[in-house]
């Protein structure tokens, strides 16, 4: 099952990283400097990209 992370960088601001089932990151975050910032980004995502559409834009 694919899973979201929050951790600290080294520059002590929180991000996210989204993992796959297999470890593999599919996504990554910018920087945050608040972890509810991160946490706030992560259900954000989660609530909008079901609804996303894909545009192909290699025609």
């Amino acid at each position: 099952m694919a899973k979201f992370e929050i951790y600290l960088d080294r520059a002590r601001e929180y991000r996210w990283r989204l993992k796959a089932a297999n470890g593999e990151i599919v996504a990554a975050s910018e920087g945050y400097t608040s972890k509810q910032s991160a946490i706030t980004s992560v259900q954000l995502i989660k609530r909008l990209a079901p609804m996303a559409p894909v545009y192909d834009l290699t025609r």
